[in-house]
């Protein structure tokens, strides 16, 4: 598989493309007001501690208190009790049994400062979720203080590589520290590991001396910037390119790279071409329509997506596809192509949560098999945890994806003001009728006898069609004056009624 990576920059927007088989597969987007939470590190204050929901929410200095959930507090957190709660002399292995037992309101108290790092950004009304468990990310390894284990990416598959990497990792392990092989290390042997240790070691020496000296709340340690991030998560060594058209970036990239993976240093290129880096690539429109709720897929079909806050739902048609073959055969074609993408455009606009797809049904366990196995396999590359169930017999595929931060649809886009979100909006034959409604209501107080009507042109329009005015007939049987006002800067949604004789707004008195 052909990967390259792309880094567009500008002064308001960074943006990281994932190319496979020069199809796009994943973006990152970062701006200078949405900065990314995760991996931040803060000193911060329990401001309440919840007994009946296992949670407590903790003050870090934003304006919104960051939500810790009692399975993610760790086993090992230092501040966690008082000191008459526990034996000095007591064994490790001893606390960490009676910690297991413990619940959150027994180690965490009100007014305790806490050490805790964000494992997911804010979303929607929700503050950003934390973690007591401290981890610093390097090239191949993840440093975990107050930990004596090593353990493995579950991508690493072979069971000789995992025993050469736990031999070779046991003496680099520094003391009171625990050790996560990331997938990158594969192949690499003690030189690369000792560099990497070396550095996450000196990192978290920093900034642990700042968390001791720090008042919270206060940021400890920001997450590297995505530059950084990306050169050490995606730029692996089966990615043949690496192209930047920012000097500026392109000077932090091979500094980088020098550093951390100079054997890939010759891949990074600085893009000096004409027309933008992603019009030359062609993903510029791609990215354009990444937020379009119906996706075509090859030979007619198509797929919808919905996203709600509680999850997102995909359904698959056939559209114009007719096959040539039996109708079994037809929509097996049409279910595994739609599998494909339907994984490209979860990974692509980073969907997250609870996803349920809706295949067209299939009558064959065999097929219905091939199809679970080849949605299952079109995630290999995909770098957020996952979970798939098999099809169920009505051509259900429930899955989840692991959701740090919001979709692409949430951080890249606003409600619509007009549809609040709803995605629709009222006919204008319904909203014809609830302005004749309103003025029965205006009717029933009999105070006011002409009113200014202002409307939206095509509003206007549609309660005079077909030769009769409905305004006209509101007008005769109620026995007052109506005066329609058309103005441009009204939705077909909205209405507004004024007192002719002072201009008052007067919509909101008799609507409901």
């Amino acid at each position: 598989m052909k990967k390259v990576i792309l880094v567009n920059s500008t002064d308001y927007e960074t943006r990281v493309a994932l190319l496979e088989d020069e199809r796009l597969v994943e973006l990152q987007v970062e701006r200078p007001d949405s900065d990314r939470m995760v991996g931040d590190i803060y000193k911060g204050i329990v401001r309440t501690v919840l007994p009946g929901m296992q949670a407590a929410f903790v003050d870090i200095g934003l304006p919104r208190a960051a939500y810790l959930h009692a399975s993610d507090v760790g086993k090992d957190y230092d501040n966690r009790y008082d000191s008459e709660d526990i034996d000095e002399e007591e064994a490790p292995a001893e606390i960490i049994r009676k910690r297991k037992r413990e619940t959150i309101e027994q180690v965490l108290k009100t007014g305790q400062e806490v050490l805790i790092q964000v494992i997911k950004e804010p979303i929607s009304t929700k503050g950003p979720r934390i973690s007591t468990e401290i981890s610093i990310p390097g090239r191949y390894v993840v440093l975990v203080p107050d930990d004596d284990h090593i353990r493995m990416s579950k991508r690493i598959t072979s069971w000789a590589e995992k025993r050469r990497l736990k031999k070779v990792l046991a003496p680099l392990r520094p003391e009171g520290f625990g050790l996560i092989v990331r997938t990158e290390a594969e192949g690499h042997d003690t030189p690369d590991f000792r560099a990497d240790v070396k550095r996450v070691l000196k990192l978290w020496s920093k900034l642990k001396r700042k968390a001791d000296t720090s008042k919270a709340p206060v940021l400890i340690h920001k997450e590297a910037e995505m530059i950084v991030s990306m050169i050490r998560d995606l730029f692996t060594d089966d990615v043949q390119r690496l192209i930047v058209d920012n000097k500026g970036d392109y000077k932090k990239v091979i500094s980088y790279a020098r550093q951390v993976v100079p054997h890939l240093k010759n891949r990074v290129e600085l893009y000096k071409g004409q027309r933008p880096l992603f019009d030359q690539f062609n993903i510029e429109a791609e990215i354009e329509r990444m937020m379009d709720r119906k996706v075509w897929i090859k030979k007619g079909a198509y797929i919808i997506i919905d996203q709600t806050e509680a999850m997102v739902t995909i359904d698959v048609n056939t559209g114009r596809f007719v096959g040539s073959s039996d109708q079994e055969t037809t929509i097996l074609q049409t279910n595994l192509l739609a599998a494909k993408e339907i994984a490209r455009q979860i990974r692509l606009r980073d969907i997250g949560g609870l996803i349920i797809c809706d295949f067209i049904d299939m009558y064959s366990k065999e097929n219905r098999r091939k199809l679970y196995e080849e949605f299952k396999g079109c995630f290999r590359n995909d770098r957020a945890k996952g979970a798939i169930n098999p099809v169920t017999d009505f051509g259900l595929v429930e899955m989840t994806r692991e959701r740090v931060r919001p979709s692409h649809l949430q951080a890249l886009s606003e409600p619509c003001p007009t549809c609040e979100g709803l995605g629709r909006i009222l006919s204008k034959e319904t909203m014809a009728t609830k302005i004749e409604r309103w003025f029965l209501r205006a009717k029933a107080e009999g105070r006011i006898r002409e009113f200014n009507l202002a409307l939206n042109p095509m509003l206007a329009d549609a309660m005079s069609e077909n030769g009769h005015s409905r305004i006209d007939r509101l007008m005769r049987i109620n026995q007052f004056r109506i005066n329609v006002v058309r103005d441009t800067t009204l939705s077909v949604q909205e209405y507004r009624v004024y007192d002719a004789q002072n201009n008052d707004n007067i919509t909101e008195r008799y609507r409901l």
